[in-house]
């Protein structure tokens, strides 16, 4: 592993711990989604600033509020991670209501507003919300059983491209229907084509890559997830590091995390979770190469905001798998 990568992982185990200190009675996945929205940023979370932040949310918004329930950690996060927290969510929220005329509530939507409160100026909020909302309805018309508020963070971030709404629209269908026969989940892979949708290359390239990235992980031992793990898969094969590099530091990094505490056989992080946070802490190392590009927003935030939803994917599948299982007992 590079002396880098090991850093990296040292410094997710570090946050993960303040993280659990900050929200104490917090599930473990949300804690280690916050510690890996403060790596992905290069910073060392504090104990105090995150219970500021904590305490902000609860000031800002009712306790029945999207922004209060599962995405919690994670919003406290990024607001954390801000040189200006109170302003920042001030802005989300902002945001937030001009999403709402158009969008059903959901905890994704605090995640899309959040998007588009870290990366646009306050000027552009009302044209990249409707433009939000006009992404969504036209994937929704290719794909209306697919189609879902789950993607309504991805369509914020598509909305922050350079790149026409047909551009858009032309590559997602093209990926879509490349590799919707390779990744059998058809809303994992509508979430992948919205990631690959960012970048230059021609969508056959595109795939290409994610496919290869796949099929060498899995012949080395590793089968990455094919749920809401795929987004983060595409945007690290769109690197320009070789692909036997990026599984050979992936895999590295995977052995690592394995022998810590939280990451084990008996934790609640599963071997493809891990695997995940392993490609996200490989994924450092291509950012500082510099070695990806995208037609719209510098590739570095990309990624990083690309996580960031990935990381709340996996908060809200989790809540709503053990709300399910907590109905049926």
């Amino acid at each position: 592993m590079k002396d880098e990568s090991k850093k990296d992982c040292e410094m997710l185990i570090r946050n993960r711990d303040v993280f659990r200190e900050a929200f104490m009675w917090e599930d473990g996945l949300k804690c280690l989604a916050g510690a890996g929205i403060f790596t992905m940023g290069d910073q060392i979370a504090d104990v105090d600033m995150l219970k500021q932040c904590k305490k902000l949310i609860s000031k800002k918004v009712s306790a029945f509020s999207n922004f209060a329930g599962a995405v919690r950690v994670p919003v406290a996060a990024i607001l954390a991670t801000s040189d200006e927290p109170e302003r920042l969510m001030e802005q989300g929220l902002e945001v937030y209501k001009r999403l709402k005329k158009d969008f059903w509530s959901s905890p994704y939507l605090p995640m899309a507003a959040m998007m588009i409160a870290q990366m646009a100026e306050e000027e552009r909020y009302e044209q990249v919300a409707v433009r939000t909302r006009t992404i969504y309805k036209r994937i929704q018309a290719e794909h209306p059983f697919l189609t879902s508020m789950e993607d309504s963070p991805l369509c914020a971030l598509l909305a922050l491209s350079n790149k026409s709404d047909d551009e858009l629209i032309f590559d997602m269908e093209k990926c879509y229907n490349t590799l919707k026969s390779e990744f059998m989940i058809g809303n994992a892979v509508q979430s992948l084509t919205h990631v690959l949708a960012l970048f230059d290359e021609p969508a056959e390239l595109k795939c290409e890559k994610t496919m290869q990235l796949y099929h060498t992980l899995k012949d080395s031992g590793r089968k990455y997830g094919t749920n809401y793990e795929l987004p983060t898969l595409g945007a690290l094969a769109m690197t320009n590091v070789p692909i036997k590099e990026i599984v050979q530091e992936m895999i590295e990094i995977d052995g690592w995390l394995s022998k810590q505490k939280g990451f084990g056989l008996w934790s609640n992080v599963t071997q493809k979770q891990r695997l995940l946070y392993a490609g996200m802490l490989a994924q450092k190392d291509c950012i500082r190469a510099d070695a990806v590009q995208t037609t719209a927003i510098n590739s570095a935030v990309a990624m990083i905001l690309a996580q960031q939803i990935v990381f709340c994917a996996i908060i809200i599948s989790s809540v709503t798998l053990h709300s399910s299982g907590s109905s049926n007992n």
